[in-house]
């Protein structure tokens, strides 16, 4: 990994999901950026900032009992374990329930989140449920579509598939950014230009910010800083 890229990733974990929504578009030159979650998610750690890493994917399902037969089940089980441990750091473990909108089972509680932090892995998102509320390890946030007490029947059902996490279509080894606004799949063709976009869109920014924050802001001002913003922006 070059050091450009160990950069863009530093800098990416220091930012919310609506700057970089935003700076993609700038690297892009262009409005309309739609691979971002829908709706209204869940974070553990609110204020933990954003988890970033390329996709290690999976889907799993809680309502009911498997028919499969158990040697089946922890079989594909350590498979997922196993495939959670390896691949390209940093990453994101992301795991669609498919009992969505009627996930019951918790697949993210204090065992498993830890065990996934342990294995290197950056953070958890998922559609489905999380518990263990307090009990979470520091430093692996998992943003998630609901709360609730119990596992169910949770089992794997694939490993390393495409899943769909509140309308946004991840594949294995998509680079994502999330945090508790939701979640977005940075496209392969920004990279190069990214991390210039965001502090291009951080700099613009404070030319409205920084004079509406100061004591005796009005209309007249902001006219001016408006002005100076959308000649920066070009």
């Amino acid at each position: 990994m070059d050091n450009d890229l160990l950069d863009l990733l530093d800098l990416l974990k220091s930012v919310d999901t609506p700057t970089v929504c935003n700076a993609i578009e700038v690297a892009e030159g262009r409005r309309g950026f739609n691979r971002f979650t829908r709706g209204t998610m869940l974070c553990s750690d609110p204020d933990g900032g954003a988890m970033v890493g390329y996709a290690r994917t999976a889907k799993i399902s809680a309502l009911a009992p498997p028919t499969e037969s158990a040697d089946v089940i922890r079989a594909r089980r350590m498979d997922y374990y196993r495939y959670m441990a390896e691949g390209p750091r940093p990453a994101v473990t992301v795991v669609e329930d498919a009992d969505y909108p009627n996930a019951i089972g918790a697949y993210w509680g204090e065992i498993n989140t830890t065990v996934h932090k342990g294995f290197g892995l950056s953070g958890a998102l998922t559609n489905g449920v999380m518990r263990d509320l307090g009990d979470l390890p520091d430093g692996f946030p998992v943003v998630a579509g609901s709360i609730g007490p119990s596992h169910g029947y949770v089992h794997v059902k694939e490993i390393a598939t495409p899943v769909k996490i509140f309308g946004l279509d991840i594949h294995p080894g998509d680079l994502v950014h999330a945090d508790r606004h939701g979640a977005l799949v940075i496209p392969d063709t920004v990279v190069p230009d990214l991390g210039q976009a965001i502090r291009k869109l951080l700099d613009t920014e404070q030319i409205v910010l920084g004079p509406a924050r100061e004591p005796g802001f009005n209309f007249e001002k902001f006219e001016a800083a408006w002005a100076a913003f959308e000649k920066a922006r070009t």
